[in-house]
């Protein structure tokens, strides 16, 4: 069983020149974020992040009702609705996958928890590209037969069968 970790837990920032800076993420810690709460009518809560070192920083406030704004105006429509939203998530690339898995079971849990889990980010989504991507080490496709219409010589690759299936 995999221990749950209630409440945010600091990013600790790793360096990597040239001012970027990521958060350590290992087989004994991954930082997380306080369960997410919608937040009362006519408030927001925002996180950012930036090269300056904040990292899903939380900060919360109220919109303006005035119609004067000193800057920038959004106006939010709530009563109309133009699409649904299915979720949220990324891609998995060959690349992603085989750092993944170059990491230790402990690491990799940590890693899979603070991406999908209530614990984590939530993401309920992920983009599997087809065949090879900008991110895979080598260039392939499925059928690299010219003119095989009927796709009699379609594989899936072994970084398909390995990584991604």
């Amino acid at each position: 069983t995999l221990p749950f970790f209630p409440g945010a837990r600091p990013c600790i920032p790793k360096d990597f020149g040239h001012g970027s800076v990521v958060c350590v993420c290992n087989a004994t810690y991954c930082d997380t974020l306080d369960p997410l709460v919608l937040p009362a009518p006519g408030s927001y809560i925002k996180y950012e992040s930036s090269k300056a070192g904040k990292r899903l920083e939380r900060s919360e406030g109220r919109f303006q009702r005035s119609l004067r704004p000193p800057g920038l105006l959004l106006t939010l429509n709530i009563s109309t609705l133009y699409q649904h939203v299915k979720g949220f998530g990324g891609s998995l690339s060959d690349a992603a996958a085989m750092n993944i898995l170059k990491l230790s079971q402990p690491a990799q849990d940590n890693l899979l928890r603070s991406y999908f889990s209530e614990s984590g980010i939530e993401y309920n989504l992920i983009r599997v590209p087809m065949a090879c991507s900008d991110f895979s080490v080598r260039p392939y496709s499925y059928d690299d037969v010219p003119d095989d219409y009927e796709l009699k010589h379609f594989r899936l690759a072994d970084e398909d069968v390995k990584m991604k299936v």
